[in-house]
């Protein structure tokens, strides 16, 4: 069975005064929750589900076991596998670089020889640039397929065939409170692209074609 359509290996455990939060996240890209261990990783799993790139993904998708030089075994369950649109697979753990201790390198250390091994992407992520963290999450709020209305997402197609202000755009093609759940929803399946770096704003320029860095 592909690694993104695993259950998580391990559990995720919730009581009464732990210090990090858990949860499941619907995912777009799968139609399916995902398990998060942190408001960190819940943050990476939205740009996971941001990423058109990324068609499955799953959390703590399996054990690393490896010997130590002590002859000691040690475990890792990484936080989360995606494969991605070309077939290859990307492996993530997710911390901040002030939270990670010597154990943890090693840790991350040793997933990364074996990603490696097996021609895997891996990565430890930390946290996202505030801006783009901000809009992505904005725009999960309209990622559900409901808010696609083929009519009014042709016209908006059509309105921002240039760039075209965002909220200028959504008065063209008719009431902005009908039309913004569908401009939201666009923007987040990358049928409409802005500059997510900067502030969503009235004013930001929207387009078809993908913003150029």
């Amino acid at each position: 069975m592909p690694f993104e359509h695993c259950i998580p290996v391990r559990g995720f455990p919730s009581y009464k005064g732990q210090r990090h939060h858990t949860g499941r996240w619907w995912t777009a890209t799968t139609g399916s929750l995902v398990g998060y261990e942190s408001w960190l990783e819940r943050d990476r799993l939205v740009l996971l589900d941001f990423d058109p790139e990324v068609v499955g993904i799953a959390s703590q998708p399996f054990w690393l076991f490896w010997a130590t030089a002590e002859g000691k075994t040690r475990s890792h369950a990484p936080d989360y596998f995606a494969r991605l649109a070309d077939g290859s697979a990307l492996v993530l753990d997710v911390r901040s670089a002030d939270r990670i201790k010597p154990r943890d390198q090693v840790a991350f250390d040793a997933t990364r020889a074996a990603c490696d091994a097996l021609g895997w992407h891996y990565d430890v992520a930390g946290a996202p640039p505030r801006s783009l963290l901000a809009n992505v999450r904005w725009l999960a709020g309209y990622r559900h397929p409901r808010h696609h209305l083929p009519d009014v997402a042709a016209a908006l197609r059509a309105a921002f065939a240039a760039p075209t202000g965002l909220l200028d755009g959504a008065e063209q093609v008719g009431d902005p409170i009908a039309v913004l759940p569908v401009l939201f929803h666009l923007l987040w399946r990358r049928e409409l692209h802005t500059d997510l770096d900067r502030p969503l704003h009235p004013d930001g320029l929207v387009m078809t074609e993908a913003v150029r860095s």
